[in-house]
C-alpha cells in the first residue's frame, strides 16, 4: 500500500429490511419464515410450513405497509443513517458504509458485491440491532459469511455483536426519552400518572431458554437508560410487542401492559427500546394499533418515543462503537470489548466462537 493510498473501511449496516413495493410483501415474508434462524423445526418442513405462514400473514402484512404508502421506510432511514455515520467519521478515515438487508434487498450478497467492487481494505460489522439475538443479528452474520464466500471476497474483518449497554448510545437514547417524557408530562393534567414503557421486539420463550441473551441484554439497555434519564421516582416497565406465533413468547407484552395501566389509571409513554429505525413496528403496531388500543382502554394518554434514526447523538454512538472496534484487536468484539453474557447465556456469539475454535 502506497504512503499516498487511505485505508478504505466498509462499513456493513445489518438490519432487517423491509418490502419495497406491494408485490414484495409475500416474498419479503417468505423470506422470513423460511429462515432457519427464525423457524427452529426440521430442514424438510421449513420450506413448506414457512411458505405458509406467509401466506396466512400476506393480507395482514400488506394492509399494515398500505399504511405506509405501500412499502418499509427501513432502507433509505438506513441508507440515511449510513451516510451520516461516514461523515462522522470523516476525515479521520475513509469509510463507506454499505447496507446488507436480511430479508429483502439490498442482500447481503449484493452489498458484498459492492464492497469488493469498491475496493475495501478492511471491513467492519455493525448490526443495527442493540442488542444480539440469534434470530437477527446472528442471523445477519451468518448470511453474510456465506455472502462473501459466493463472491469471493476476502478481508481483514471485525463485528460488533451487540451495544446494548454502550455509554454514548444510553445517553444518546435517555436524551430522546427525556425529551418525549417532558413533551407528554406538559400535555397531561397535573393530576395524571406517567409510566414509561420500553418496549421491544418479542422472541419465543423456548429460545431464551436455549440461552438467547437477548431479553438479558433488552434488560440491560434499560437500566442504563434509566439511570441517565434522572427522573426521581419513575414509574417504567418493559414489554415485548409483534409475537407472530402461537408458541409461548417473553413477556409481559405491550397489550398485557396497556391493559394493566388502564386498571392504574395511567398515561403511557412507550419508547421503543430494541428498534433505531421507524418502520411497521413502531410507525403501524405502535402508533395505530397499539393507540387504537389505548383508546378503546381508556387510558388518560398515549404517547411514544421516536426511534433515533439518524439523531446526531446515535449516530455520535455509533462512530465511537467504530472506533473502538477498529482499535481493537478482537474480530469479534461487544461494545466493551470482551463477552458481557453471563455463561447461561450460551447463545452470545463469543460462547458459539470458542465452540467453533
Amino acid at each position: 500500500m502506497s504512503a499516498s493510498h487511505r485505508l478504505r473501511v466498509a462499513i456493513i449496516l445489518f438490519n432487517l429490511g423491509g418490502p419495497d413495493a406491494p408485490e414484495a410483501v409475500r416474498p419479503f415474508l417468505e423470506n422470513l419464515f423460511t429462515d432457519p434462524a427464525i423457524l427452529r423445526v426440521p430442514g424438510f418442513i421449513r420450506p413448506w410450513l414457512g411458505k405458509f405462514i406467509a401466506a396466512r400473514r400476506t393480507k395482514a402484512a400488506s394492509e399494515n405497509y398500505a399504511i405506509l404508502g405501500g412499502k418499509s421506510p427501513l432502507l433509505e432511514l438506513t441508507q440515511e443513517q449510513g451516510r451520516a455515520l461516514a461523515a462522522a467519521l470523516a476525515p479521520e478515515m475513509e469509510a463507506r458504509c454499505f447496507t446488507a438487508m436480511r430479508y429483502w434487498h439490498p442482500f447481503a450478497e449484493e452489498a458484498a458485491r459492492a464492497v469488493k467492487a469498491w475496493g475495501a481494505d478492511e471491513a467492519v460489522l455493525l448490526p443495527l440491532y442493540p442488542q444480539f439475538s440469534t434470530t437477527t443479528t446472528g442471523s445477519s452474520m451468518e448470511d453474510w459469511k456465506a455472502a462473501c464466500a459466493r463472491v469471493g471476497l476476502e478481508l481483514p474483518t471485525k463485528a460488533l455483536c451487540c451495544f446494548h449497554s454502550d455509554e454514548d448510545f444510553a445517553r444518546s437514547t435517555a436524551a430522546m426519552v427525556r425529551a418525549a417524557h417532558d413533551a407528554a408530562r406538559a400535555e397531561l393534567p397535573a393530576g395524571v400518572a406517567l409510566r414509561l414503557l420500553f418496549s421491544a421486539h418479542g422472541l419465543p420463550e423456548s429460545i431464551v431458554k436455549r440461552g438467547d441473551p437477548y431479553q438479558w441484554q433488552v434488560e440491560r439497555t434499560v437500566e442504563a437508560v434509566v439511570d441517565r434519564l434522572g427522573i426521581a421516582g419513575l414509574d417504567h416497565g418493559i414489554c415485548y410487542q409483534s409475537r407472530v406465533t402461537p408458541q409461548k413468547w417473553i413477556g409481559p407484552s405491550l397489550e398485557e401492559a396497556l391493559e394493566q395501566a388502564a386498571k392504574d389509571k395511567v398515561a403511557v409513554l412507550v419508547s421503543p427500546i430494541a428498534f433505531v429505525s421507524e418502520h411497521s413496528e413502531t410507525l403501524v403496531e405502535l402508533d395505530v394499533e397499539y393507540r387504537e388500543l389505548a383508546h378503546k382502554l381508556h387510558l388518560p394518554g398515549y404517547f411514544r418515543v421516536p426511534a433515533q434514526n439518524s439523531d446526531a447523538g446515535f449516530i455520535g454512538a455509533l462512530a465511537g462503537l467504530v472506533r473502538r472496534v477498529r482499535g481493537g484487536n478482537r474480530a469479534l468484539c461487544s461494545f466493551a470489548g470482551a463477552r458481557q453474557c453471563p455463561k447461561a447465556h450460551r447463545d452470545c456469539p463469543h460462547a458459539r466462537a470458542r465452540e467453533a475454535a
